[in-house]
Parts: structure tokens; C-alpha cells; sequence
């Protein structure tokens, strides 16, 4: 899943691609790098970010997909908390709807889902995004995360949309410490539990800086890599991230070597072919 941010403000490139025309090149690249996913919004969600009224999320994004999806097949996935912009973004041709606050927010973007059938992921964050960063505190990290999926799994039920439509994110770097972001990706699997694909956004995040001795945005790429290949190591189905053809080189040369079971005889001791989304 290749991010395309139309803001000028979000955490890794705001402003970069807020003209419609920079986003448009930006979407084709991330295209061409082999992105099976374009994931555009039109709110920054960084810490401390402020909400974005929906006309102008709307102003932002619909140009962008609507000229995207003339031009290409790849899913388009709606990055935006508010039913009325998900539902024009559908409109243009969006597949995806993507909800950082998993349904709480604006309750009828659960039921547009459910109208349209259309896949819906949920992420669990604390808070909003303007505050989620100041403090958060887990009494028992895993299962609380594990409660909230689950808990939020039977209200988009209830909301009629299929269970094999939703798609879980954990939401790394929203509403966590340093220690819970690690945590998540070493037992992601924990979350898998619940049956649902997971999708992990980890690329250029600051917990990457941290670990790197506090390096700069444009010096976690190795880190993106190495979070990304572990994400999909412990269970992820799709990666959210900047830099789509990095990502994607690595990750087919780690699926050839974990899923190939060609050349190992006797000695194969289990391994199943897998795909990865980015």
C-alpha cells in the first residue's frame, strides 16, 4: 500500500504532493514502483495534528481519485475518518475506506461500508490525534488491543458489513510508547488471532529514528525495511509505507527465500506460498 498524502502538513511528506498535479505524478510513481494499494488522504493524523473540515478533505482528494482511477486498476483506499468524505471518494472510485479511528468517530461510516460492500480497515489508536501521543499508558497492551478489535469486529457486524471485509491495523506510533510499538510487532500474531488480514504502517516512523540514535526522516529507510520485513515475518498481509519499490524489492526477495519450498527436498520442514501487499 503506496501512502499518498494530498496535505501540507502530515508527518513524513507535507506539502510535497498538496498540488493536484504533484499528487497525480506522485500516485502514478508509487503505481509504476508496483504499489498494489494507493491509500490517499486528504487529513494529516501525525501527533498533535487538527481536523480537517470535510469539504475541504473533499477539495483535497476527489480530483486525485478521480483522475487516478481513469488511468489504472490498482485499489484505491479512502485514509479518512468521516462518512460523507468516504462516501464522494467511493463515488470517484475509491475501493477501500481506511479509518484510523476504526468506526468511532462518525458511527454511519461502518454502515456506508456495509451499503457499498466495501472493505474496511479499522486501526486501534487511543484518543484523537491531536492528544493520543501525550502519555498513553496500557495497563496490558496485547490483550487491550485484542479487546478493542474484537469489540470493534462485532460493531461493524452489527453495522452489517461482512467480517471478511474488515482488515485490522494495529496503528503503530498512535496512541503508543516506544516500548508498545515494539512489542506489537514482535507478536503480531497475537492480533492475527482474530483471523482478520493485518495491515502495519511502519515506514519512516519515529520509533525507526529513535532506534537509530534520533536519525532524521530521510535516514530510516534501512529501518522502514528491516520493520516492514518483520511485520510480514510475524504475520502482516499488507504494508503501508513511502517508498513502494524499496519495499517491494525486499519483500519479494524475503518471500522467495521463506515461501520457496523448490529446492529443499526432504529436509523442507513446512512453508506455505504467501503474497504480500504493498
Amino acid at each position: 500500500m503506496g501512502v499518498l498524502n494530498v496535505t501540507p502538513d502530515s508527518f513524513s511528506d507535507g506539502g510535497l504532493y498538496f498540488n493536484t498535479e504533484q499528487a497525480l505524478d506522485q500516485g502514478r510513481r508509487l503505481i509504476a514502483d508496483g504499489a498494489d494499494i494507493l491509500d490517499i488522504g486528504g487529513e494529516s493524523t501525525r501527533p498533535g495534528s487538527d481536523a480537517v473540515p470535510a469539504e475541504e478533505e473533499k477539495k483535497r482528494i476527489l480530483p486525485v481519485i478521480t483522475e487516478l482511477r481513469k488511468g489504472t486498476d490498482v485499489l484505491i483506499s479512502v485514509d479518512t475518518t468521516k462518512a460523507d468524505v468516504a462516501e464522494a471518494a467511493l463515488d470517484a472510485g475509491a475501493d477501500i475506506i481506511n479509518d484510523i479511528s476504526a468506526g468511532r468517530f462518525d458511527r454511519r461510516i461502518l454502515s456506508l461500508a456495509a451499503e457499498r460492500d466495501v472493505p474496511v480497515i479499522l486501526m486501534h489508536m487511543l484518543g484523537i490525534p491531536k492528544s493520543m501521543q501525550v502519555e498513553p499508558h496500557y495497563d496490558d497492551l496485547l490483550p487491550e488491543i485484542k479487546a478493542f478489535f474484537e469489540e470493534r469486529i462485532e460493531a461493524a457486524v452489527l453495522q452489517g458489513v461482512k467480517r471478511d471485509q474488515l482488515i485490522l491495523d494495529p496503528g503503530i506510533g498512535f496512541g503508543k510508547r516506544h516500548q508498545d510499538n515494539l512489542c506489537l510487532l514482535k507478536h503480531l500474531r497475537y492480533v492475527g488471532g482474530l483471523e482478520r488480514p493485518l495491515l502495519v504502517g511502519v515506514s519512516r516512523k519515529s520509533f525507526i529514528g529513535r532506534i537509530l540514535h534520533d536519525a532524521p526522516l530521510e535516514e530510516r529507510m534501512e529501518g522502514t525495511i528491516a520493520a516492514a520485513l518483520i511485520s510480514m515475518l510475524h504475520g502482516a498481509h499488507i504494508l503501508r509505507v513511502h517508498d513502494v519499490a524499496a519495499i517491494k524489492k525486499a519483500v519479494t526477495v524475503a518471500e522467495a527465500i521463506m515461501y520457496n519450498t523448490r529446492y529443499c527436498g526432504s529436509a523442507e520442514s513446512g512453508g506455505t506460498n504467501r503474497e504480500h501487499h504493498v
